[in-house]
């Protein structure tokens, strides 16, 4: 995150920096990234100590996925519109995004081998490597100034492509990366 400027500079060069309003990203970052993370962060401390923090933990634990669903729910319906409108653009990036996916796969068993992890730890290797936590870059993006709009749109194309990635990776992952049990007959 915080090589976030260095990797903008570089790839979009030092131009940027004289169109881009640096505010409102301070603000999206302090807000919806580093705020959130801090909570998590005094939330597992006190889990140590604490049962009510437990608890707390426990009760977030069950509501992520369902908090997920509707947070990236309302994310895909505010942007929906401009996806359909930048279509033909955003079929640019579609291509980048599955070639990723599949990459992943054999990337995360090589990290996963050369770590020496059990099956699980490997299956989260490579799930975990597949998603990019786009959602979490989603509120840079939305902080650019409108000429640069349309990144915001190709976060959202990338989250979509994520996600059916995802259900494609729970078909797949368990046949590339079986439990020992069940590879014995």
């Amino acid at each position: 995150m915080l090589l976030l400027p260095v990797y903008l500079r570089l790839f979009v060069g030092p131009g940027l920096f004289d169109v881009i309003d640096v505010a409102p990203f301070v603000e999206a970052f302090l807000l919806l990234i580093v705020t959130p993370l801090t909570l998590a962060a005094i939330t597992q401390s006190l889990a140590a100590r604490l049962r009510a923090a437990r608890r707390l933990m426990d009760l977030m634990q069950a509501l992520m996925v369902p908090l997920m669903m509707a947070t990236l729910a309302v994310v895909v319906a505010s942007q929906i519109d401009a996806v359909r409108a930048d279509a033909s653009s955003l079929l640019v990036v579609v291509p980048i995004y599955i070639t990723f996916l599949i990459a992943v796969i054999p990337l995360g068993l090589l990290t996963a081998r050369a770590l020496k992890q059990n099956v699980p730890a490997t299956r989260a290797m490579v799930f975990s490597g597949a998603t990019r936590n786009s959602l979490v870059v989603l509120p840079l993006a939305l902080a650019l100034p409108e000429t640069l709009a349309l990144a915001a749109v190709v976060v959202v194309t990338q989250t979509l492509v994520e996600l059916v990635g995802m259900v494609i990776y729970v078909r797949i992952v368990p046949h590339v990366v079986p439990h020992p049990a069940a590879a014995t007959p």
